[in-house]
């Protein structure tokens, strides 16, 4: 009996997949315990590590990180003197912001208007699924070619580093020839892309602190300093009229080039409202993929419902600053404490507290994985040849990877180009892309098998 094609074998998969991930989305995962029960990470560990060994995977272990975060690895050997593959993923996901703004519960997988809504389901729970649609695939069409590893992150949006310190304390555990990280997307659904770099980050968290506590701001205000309109001020400093960072010392001034991101295309994705400008300077992917950028994230201040009449004693802002290559992520976070606490008003006491940090990243496209790659896509996606691409986001271990691994080929694809709304209210995957990059991600498995070949 003849072995069905790939992307029918893939097709087939996906009731399976659909339903899978729909009990992973379930999993209130966000590796933050102030925000929901660690327990709720836990057991999605638990079912990342069960579906593995459904599998066949072998050591599937349970990996205890130093951020009190759970990683999950298992292993697929493969025919002798085949090189190894590492796939990467990670289950944990961000909150889920407003639930009220969400059409559909966001721990719920919801289908509408041909998408999968919840969260997790692009960033990056459907990066999971990938891998295990791919694998099955090539079981059922003459056996997995290569060596496999698989590490799923528990904590990579929280940015706390857990997994990259157990790599580097443990770096025989996913040594591997080339690294496929499944957390990246296609630059728009349809268009087959590869991330050729990420910007780094760094998370910080500024308080200031004026007075002993708050006062009237009718007996007080006009004299008292209110810590709240000192921290308006320090956070307007991060930006000049244009919108452009205005760190002190850092330069913002690099080109990209290559695939260019039309502004009208831009205002769409990022669904700009009509009239608003877009800040900053450049052209939209000098800005996004080239140059540091810095948003105030978060601000601890009264509400506007219950608020009182007063002088502000305190206030607390977080901030995150996305680092471009070329860029030392750590003199970055050196750079922006410097200016928060040159710039912070009237005297005011200020402390800066780092929260989270990674490196910037940029791959070598070059390499004979990036031309497997591309063959793989080619077929994926009849008619389209596969594009390189910047991406603003961050995933730190890559560079960890890099430099323990300085041999292997990264390469980074997903499922979260801009009509998922990762981070956002209403986050879905596209079914579609979900089926084709499976299906690619299987094709080139079995051709950078055979680029080995002596």
């Amino acid at each position: 009996m003849t072995a069905r094609p790939i992307s029918e074998t893939v097709a087939s998969l996906m009731p399976r997949a659909r339903a899978e991930l729909a009990e992973l989305v379930a999993f209130q995962s966000v590796a933050d315990p102030a925000v929901f029960p660690k327990s709720e990470c836990e057991a999605a560990a638990n079912w990342v590590a069960d579906a593995l060994r459904t599998e066949g995977f072998t050591d599937v272990a349970l990996l205890d990180t130093p951020d009190g975060t759970q990683s999950v690895y298992g292993f697929l050997p493969g025919p002798a003197g085949a090189p190894t593959v590492l796939l990467y993923a990670h289950y944990d996901v961000q909150p889920p912001l407003d639930e009220s703004a969400w059409l559909s519960p966001p721990f719920e997988l919801t289908e509408r208007d041909g998408r999968w809504f919840g969260r997790g389901a692009a960033d990056c729970k459907g990066g999971f699924i990938m891998h295990l649609l791919a694998l099955r695939a090539l079981k059922a069409n003459g056996g997995v070619p290569v060596s496999v590893k698989v590490i799923a992150e528990g904590s990579e949006e929280q940015g706390t580093g857990g997994l990259e310190r157990y790599a580097e304390a443990h770096p025989e555990l996913l040594v591997a020839d080339t690294i496929v990280i499944g957390d990246a997307g296609n630059f728009r659904a349809g268009l087959p892309t590869v991330t050729a770099t990420l910007r780094g980050m760094t998370m910080l968290r500024v308080k200031l602190d004026t007075l002993e506590g708050n006062l009237h701001s009718g007996q007080f205000g006009g004299a008292a300093p209110d810590a709240l309109a000192a921290m308006i001020q320090l956070l307007a400093s991060l930006r000049d009229e244009n919108g452009t960072t205005t760190v002190d010392g850092l330069t913002d001034d690099a080109d990209w080039q290559g695939l260019q991101y039309p502004e009208a295309d831009f205002r769409r994705d990022a669904k700009v409202l009509d009239g608003v400008e877009l800040i900053g300077t450049g052209t939209v992917a000098d800005r996004i993929w080239a140059r540091p950028a810095v948003t105030v994230i978060g601000i601890d201040c009264p509400p506007c419902v219950g608020a009182t009449p007063s002088v502000q004693a305190s206030a607390r802002a977080q901030i995150s600053l996305r680092v471009p290559p070329g860029h030392d992520a750590a003199e970055a976070t050196k750079l922006l404490t410097a200016h928060l606490e040159a710039h912070t008003p009237w005297g005011a006491r200020v402390a800066v507290e780092q929260v989270g940090q990674g490196q910037p990243f940029q791959a070598d496209t070059s390499s004979p994985a990036y031309t497997a790659m591309a063959d793989a896509m080619r077929d994926a996606y009849p008619g389209q040849e596969m594009q390189s691409a910047g991406m603003g986001g961050s995933i730190p271990l890559c560079n960890t990877l890099g430099s323990l691994y300085p041999e292997a080929e990264i390469l980074l694809i997903g499922l979260s180009e801009p009509e998922a709304q990762i981070h956002a209210v209403n986050e879905s995957v596209s079914p579609e892309e979900l089926e084709r990059l499976s299906v690619a991600e299987a094709l080139f498995l079995r051709n950078y098998a055979e680029s080995k070949k002596v």
